[in-house]
């Protein structure tokens, strides 16, 4: 059974307390590929942030992404993945029309279970590396709730409760699934 368990869905949706709550209890996270990429931009001068060059910025975070999969440290309990490689795709794709979500979303697996983050308004904020409105944020959030069914994936909205009552429900959610198959 595959361990990459993906928390996605929508910027400010509160994901990352999320990941912070489950890091805290002793499991695997893998920070989102985007913040990494937007601080070691504005730190270096660079260029591929999405609000000055939104294509290279979904190129890095394809790259960002794939490594990440391909990193992640030896473990029996579930890795959790703030945003995936999909996410990166359905950017690029959303930008250039390019089908490129088909290509990397067929070789690229994580657990059959997304979780997404849905709109909250009342949490969402801008700040340095957050700087687009919840108009573009909800867009994104509907987008992703479109493309991983059509991968194949089960989406699980998550609830607009406390972190500790998400996180609960993320692992229940895990923890409930059944089995792929049954041998007799």
């Amino acid at each position: 059974m595959n361990r990459f368990v993906v928390i996605s869905g929508c910027s400010g949706g509160g994901k990352s307390t999320l990941l912070a709550e489950l890091g805290r209890r002793g499991h695997t996270i893998i920070e989102e590929p985007g913040r990494r990429i937007v601080v070691e931009e504005m730190n270096n001068g660079g260029s591929a942030l999405p609000w000055v060059d939104m294509a290279a910025f979904a190129n890095r975070a394809i790259a960002t992404a794939m490594a990440d999969r391909s990193s992640v440290p030896a473990s029996d309990g579930w890795i959790f993945f703030d945003r995936s490689l999909i996410d990166a795709a359905v950017a690029l794709q959303h930008l250039t029309r390019k089908p490129v979500l088909a290509e990397f979303g067929h070789t690229h697996h994580y657990h059959r279970r997304v979780f997404l983050a849905p709109p909250w308004p009342e949490i969402y904020m801008i700040d340095r590396e957050r700087r687009h409105n919840p108009v573009v944020a909800v867009a994104e959030y509907y987008r992703l709730f479109n493309a991983y069914p059509s991968l194949g994936y089960e989406v699980f909205i998550l609830p607009r409760v406390g972190v500790v009552e998400r996180a609960d429900f993320v692992l229940r959610t895990l923890e409930e699934e059944p089995p792929l198959s049954v041998r007799i």
